[in-house]
């Protein structure tokens, strides 16, 4: 092989090693983004969870609870668990030591099927007309904080519902409420 030969290989070579990580590293823009792995649509709460939240206060009981709307992203500032009064027993149990909780109301207009999502891995109870809300389905991104969690209920319109926040290892978390499309 002539000299000339051999250094159009190389040349070749070099390039190909340094083209082909550099095109399997530049893959798609989520392929690093846990957010991206939710099987639901979810842009909208993605959107809301990019935008300021505005800061509540979770009420220790129902009457010192604020009210959330839906389409907004909320920063709910939790209490100690063990000084929360719950509407109903939270669904899954939490030790008191250490864990945050609270309380907030919501009315939704048309009722439907609502999506609450959560960017911390905290338990949520929705409470309408005295009973626990059972949720339809959820889904949840390890990683991911925008949202981390999403649950959606079938919830009544017009009717004061109230969501129970527990078992939060941290002192707040954000929170949002959409009307699942479709």
């Amino acid at each position: 092989m002539e000299p000339a030969q051999i250094s159009v290989r190389l040349l070749l070579s070099f390039g190909l090693s340094l083209t082909v990580p550099l095109a399997l590293g530049v893959g798609p823009a989520h392929a690093d983004d846990a957010c991206a792995a939710f099987t639901w649509d979810v842009h909208h709460e993605r959107e809301l969870f990019g935008t300021q939240p505005q800061i509540v206060t979770g009420g220790q009981a129902l009457a010192a609870s604020p009210t959330l709307a839906a389409d907004r992203l909320y920063q709910v500032r939790l209490t100690a668990q063990s000084e929360v009064k719950f509407l109903q027993p939270p669904g899954r149990k939490h030790g008191d030591g250490g864990a945050f909780a609270g309380l907030v109301g919501l009315t939704v207009e048309p009722g439907g099927v609502y999506r609450i999502s959560l960017d911390q891995p905290s338990w949520v109870d929705v409470i309408a007309k005295g009973t626990v809300v059972q949720a339809r389905d959820f889904q949840g991104r390890p990683g991911c904080n925008a949202p981390h969690k999403i649950v959606e209920f079938l919830l009544p319109a017009a009717s004061p519902i109230t969501l129970q926040f527990s078992g939060s290892s941290v002192p707040a978390v954000k929170v949002t409420v959409t009307r699942a499309p479709g």
